[in-house]
């Protein structure tokens, strides 16, 4: 697979695939993500999450340790992601590292950034549920009018870039979107899509304008955000493309995502096998 038509509108490298996974491998994993012990969770603010293939020492090592077969076996995800080639640069060509997070409806994170264990790549895995991605860039002044995970510099209300992410879809972000870009999701239980009006040459709504987004003006908005659908000409669910081009109300419900990316330094020690 290339991802070079998966480009997002807008970015410099993201790439945004619908149905990466299909539906009866993402019903098994949800499945095995339920079955998974409780001592295996994690719990920071607004949602819990695993840590899967070992832990990041404090001097960005990885204590590697064996991936749960759904991840490296079937569907093996792992395979899957070196195959699209986004990392063919990193020091072992595919993700070793997988954060697994629950949301539940209302639930999100702060904008932040990745940190520098990793090599510049991270591919987001979307299951259960849609979600909205909103990239971030810094401001120059002081002033920020959102909160930023662990503080920090300013960074600007706006989002840079925004992306609607549907269940079964992996985000890819490389370069400068994830080098000098914070990302986030909003904690809130439902996206608002507003279609704006289309308007003639005095700046007057026109009445007999159908929504249907055949120029780049007609992009969706997300209410409340100030931002627009970057990727709504990629998305494939049914329900979903007419809410975008006709406006409307997507409910979230819980989603689980998988954030796969590459420790660049690995210890020779090792801390478990399967």
């Amino acid at each position: 697979m290339k991802i070079s038509p998966f480009l997002v509108p807008g970015s410099e490298e993201v790439y945004y695939i619908s149905n990466f996974v299909s539906n009866a491998e993402e019903e098994y994993l949800i499945r095995k993500v339920c079955e998974s012990p409780k001592q295996k969770w994690k719990h920071p603010a607004n949602r819990r999450l695993q840590v899967l293939g070992g832990e990041i020492t404090p001097k960005n090592q990885l204590l590697s340790q064996a991936m749960p077969a759904y991840i490296d076996s079937y569907p093996d995800i792992v395979t899957r992601l070196r195959e699209t080639g986004a990392f063919r640069s990193s020091p072992h060509g595919g993700p070793n590292h997988v954060i697994l997070n629950e949301y539940l409806p209302g639930q999100g994170i702060m904008p932040h950034e990745d940190g520098p264990a990793y090599f510049p790549v991270v591919a987001t895995i979307s299951l259960g549920s849609h979600t909205v991605f909103h990239y971030y860039k810094y401001r120059s002044d002081v002033n920020s009018d959102i909160p930023v995970e662990g503080g920090g510099r300013a960074v600007n209300s706006s989002p840079a870039l925004s992306i609607l992410l549907e269940p079964r879809s992996v985000v890819i972000t490389m370069s400068s979107f994830y080098s000098s870009c914070l990302h986030g999701i909003q904690e809130i239980a439902e996206d608002v899509i507003a279609v704006p009006p289309r308007l003639d040459d005095n700046g007057h709504a026109q009445s007999d304008h159908i929504p249907g987004h055949q120029d780049e003006e007609d992009i969706p908005l997300l209410a409340g955000v100030g931002s627009r659908v970057a990727n709504w000409k990629m998305i494939t669910g049914e329900n979903r493309r007419q809410i975008l081009d006709m406006g409307g109300v997507m409910k979230r419900c819980t989603r689980y995502s998988l954030t796969c990316r590459d420790v660049e330094r690995v210890s020779r020690a090792s801390i478990g096998k399967r």
